[in-house]
């Protein structure tokens, strides 16, 4: 075994090592500028009671997700290769593990040491070449998730791993010879710590990571960490800034130089993280808690303000009111009230005025925006069962459902161009009228008229991840927010 101190391309990684006698020495780089790893490793195997291979990776103590986009570099090569995602007791070759692995012939599978010497063991999954992997930890247990890119993920777990509580954590790539190499290539490689037990939300928070993800590919560039808790990235017209939440105060977030700047807000320092912008760039819309003594039953106001800052202007009156979109016209808002002990949507004129419902089903209606033509407001519901995103005619009549599935789906935003909506998918494990804070979600996109969806970013995130508009004006991009607690 050698090992040395990684070089600064090695990102979140603080060390790469030969495990055992590969027969040809391995690399690892980063390159930070695609926030990619090229990971090359030799080795017998990965398997028995002995391994060979290189290892990128880092000490966690304790609970964590790792998850990457991952592939083989070129197709030659012994069918039993393998690279993937691995925790380890130590860096012996003989150590308890555990591995998400991919084969070169396309078998996926969980394969772990349940002590040290003892034979590895596997648990195939029927998805053939995975190239969306994620490997976590939880107490006693390890959960792999795995994909094609696309798809939602099928799991694996296994308990009684006899590892420690501090593990090696890292990327791996197995050549199945000692006399030649494999590479892989790891993409949008994430390192999560998850949120503890007994945090409080609202009160606790983890940190954030700020990221964009390009349609067509389906990269993911993280343009900001910060330990602090932020939500719900606007993006202005002019694509050169984000606007969000920290807190209950917004900040502009200029791309280029990559330093928030707070937004002055005046009064409203209570802010919701549901935000919006006019189609015209103009003008910006808030939701602020004003804590009334008089009316102690109104939680939520909305109000309207330069996009540059200023002192809002009050627009709803009556109830709590969340916003949710501007009209193309820029005449009217629509936003979530609570009227009669129930969550409907409804319009108003943007200078304040009488409140038009558009929703009366039993249950919440929530996440209301409307399409850059006009024609369509889209939404989410509980009124089939589940949370799915629906739409409706300007008026509130028409109701069609879109989303059919078994997941709870919320806040439907639509492309630029009209033709594409992409919305948060949490699972049957969260009620379907909330959306917590801290759980694993998918982002998926579809067309606008509804049919098959797609699964465009895997990520540990929900309440504030995707809660406002935040297309990127050209259609090609949407910027989002992950979570993690520090990783030490």
């Amino acid at each position: 075994m050698s090992a040395f101190a990684a070089p600064p391309e090695l990102g979140i990684f603080n060390t790469q090592t030969d495990i055992g006698e590969p027969g040809l020495s391995g690399s690892a780089s980063y390159d930070s500028s695609k926030q990619s790893y090229t990971v090359t490793g030799a080795g017998r195997d990965v398997w028995e009671a002995h391994d060979d291979f290189h290892f990128v990776h880092r000490r966690i103590n304790g609970n964590f997700i790792l998850q990457a986009r991952a592939r083989l570099d070129g197709s030659e090569g012994e069918a039993h290769r393998k690279f993937g995602l691995m925790a380890r007791g130590s860096l012996d070759p003989a150590s308890a593990m555990v591995a998400a692995a991919v084969h070169g012939d396309g078998l996926t599978s969980l394969q772990f040491r349940r002590e040290a010497s003892a034979m590895i063991e596997e648990k195939r999954t029927p998805v053939v070449s995975a190239d969306v992997i994620q490997l976590e930890r939880r107490g006693n247990r390890f959960i792999l998730s795995v994909a094609r890119f696309g798809d939602v993920f099928t799991t694996e777990s296994v308990e009684e791993i006899t590892a420690g509580d501090e593990l090696e954590v890292g990327l791996f790539v197995c050549a199945h010879t000692a006399k030649a190499t494999a590479k892989a290539i790891f993409d949008d490689v994430r390192l999560t710590i998850p949120a503890w037990d007994g945090l409080k939300p609202y009160k606790d928070y983890l940190g954030s990571r700020l990221e964009l993800l390009t349609l067509e590919s389906g990269r993911r560039e993280v343009i900001y960490e910060t330990p602090e808790g932020i939500d719900a990235p606007n993006w202005t017209p002019d694509g050169l800034t984000l606007i969000y939440n920290s807190r209950g105060k917004l900040f502009r977030f200029p791309i280029a130089s990559g330093k928030p700047e707070p937004l002055d807000t005046g009064f409203a320092m209570k802010c919701n993280n549901d935000h919006v912008l006019s189609f015209d760039g103009k003008t910006l819309g808030i939701s602020h808690n004003p804590k009334d003594p008089a009316h102690p039953d109104v939680t939520s106001t909305v109000y309207t303000m330069p996009v540059s800052g200023g002192k809002p202007v009050q627009v709803t009156t009556a109830g709590t009111s969340y916003l949710h979109g501007f009209s193309p016209n820029g005449l009217s808002l629509l936003f979530t009230g609570k009227r009669g002990g129930d969550f409907d949507i409804y319009r108003i004129p943007v200078g304040g005025g009488e409140e038009t419902r558009l929703t009366d089903t039993p249950g919440l209606d929530d996440g209301s925006e409307y399409s850059p033509d006009g024609r369509f407001i889209y939404f989410n519901s509980t009124r089939s069962g589940l949370m799915q995103c629906w739409r409706m005619k300007p008026d509130g009549s028409v109701p069609e459902q879109l989303t059919h599935d078994d997941f709870n789906n919320w806040f439907p935003h639509v492309s630029p161009d009209g033709k594409r909506i992409v919305f948060i998918t949490f699972g049957t494990d969260v009620k379907p009228d909330e959306h917590p804070y801290y759980q694993h979600v998918y982002l998926r996109e579809m067309s606008a008229d509804g049919g098959k969806s797609r699964v465009v970013a895997y990520l540990y995130g929900g309440q504030g991840t995707l809660n406002v508009p935040s297309w990127s004006p050209d259609g090609r991009r949407f910027a989002f927010v992950s979570h993690t607690a520090p990783v030490k």
